[in-house]
């Protein structure tokens, strides 16, 4: 039994990592401070005997006293990762990666524990190169209404890097890419989020400029499986790695998938301006992730946007 430390617990992801972690047989640490994180994310595990919650800002120093055990690993997801969550309060979402790094690989460094940060495909910025690989250094606008969430991902990706070098610490990269599935937040604001909560309550379906923007879209529990294999690898690999789905679709096509999986939506589509800085095209190379982790994506978008949909619909 390893003890695991998760920051941003309470997320979507971090929620999804909790109870896999727990099912597996672990002790799970989670810390959140609620700002994006909703506590009915672990209503499942919330009596688990090995599962403890502590409500805390990364941004904070972690104290030592708070935690039960020598831990082994922790991941790193404290932060809004939405456009509408994170420009919120831009300043936040900056400090969290930029000052909340710092404090996790402190952390990392009293207990002598792996870390696995949660980068990001936004360190990609609108790319010019397609699709993306590990190797592009990215098409990122650095004063911009995302240059918050995106500079301060990259950031924290260099502190991950320097505290490497200086420390010795065995830190992990991955930079994920669009994901989906239950314990989305239905407020959320991002594009399946957005168009599974308007289709189910005949809202308008809001599409922003022509709808031919592409994305690839993850379904968490492949994304969960990825991230463990990441974990698990030797101390000498450290990433970047991406985790995603190549499939690429166009705004419009999931749109239609959308309508297809609840014919009963009286919605329409709405035609909005496109947004500042939003890229056109997200595809994820995943050759290292073949490689090195003999990991790809299994679920199919239709099959995981019916599990979605009925979560979405028993909230």
């Amino acid at each position: 039994m390893k003890t695991i430390l998760i920051t941003g617990g309470a997320g979507f992801v971090g929620s999804n990592l909790t109870k896999r972690l727990l099912n597996d047989g672990h002790k799970v640490i989670c810390i959140d401070n609620l700002s994006t994180g909703r506590k009915e994310n672990l209503k499942s595990v919330w009596n688990y005997p090995y599962f403890y919650f502590i409500e805390h800002d990364i941004i904070n120093e972690i104290p030592v006293f708070n935690l039960p055990n020598k831990i082994n690993e922790i991941y790193n997801l404290a932060s809004p990762a939405s456009p509408p969550k994170y420009q919120k309060d831009p300043l936040f979402t900056l400090n969290t990666s930029v000052i909340g790094i710092k404090n996790v690989l402190g952390l990392a460094i009293r207990h002598n524990a792996k870390i696995l940060h949660a980068s990001t495909s936004e360190i990609y910025g609108d790319p010019i190169v397609h699709p993306q690989t590990e190797s592009y250094w990215g098409n990122v606008n650095t004063i911009g209404p995302r240059s918050c969430y995106d500079e301060g991902k990259r950031v924290a990706e260099t502190y991950c890097y320097l505290y490497g070098l200086e420390y010795g610490i065995d830190y992990k990269l991955i930079r994920i890419f669009n994901t989906y599935g239950p314990n989305m937040d239905p407020e959320d604001g991002r594009v399946i989020s957005n168009f599974i909560n308007q289709a189910l309550n005949n809202k308008n379906i809001t599409i922003y400029g022509d709808g031919l923007q592409t994305r690839s879209f993850q379904y968490i529990d492949d994304l969960i499986d990825g991230m463990i294999k990441v974990m698990e690898t030797d101390s000498d690999f450290h990433g970047p790695i991406n985790l995603g789905n190549p499939n690429e679709f166009t705004i419009s096509e999931l749109s239609n998938i959308i309508y297809e999986l609840i014919p009963e939506t009286k919605s329409k589509i709405e035609y909005k301006e496109f947004p500042t800085d939003d890229p056109t095209k997200r595809k994820p190379d995943i050759s290292l992730a073949k490689e090195k982790l003999e990991w790809e994506p299994h679920v199919e978008l239709k099959e995981g946007l019916i599990k979605t949909i009925n979560y979405f619909k028993s909230i």
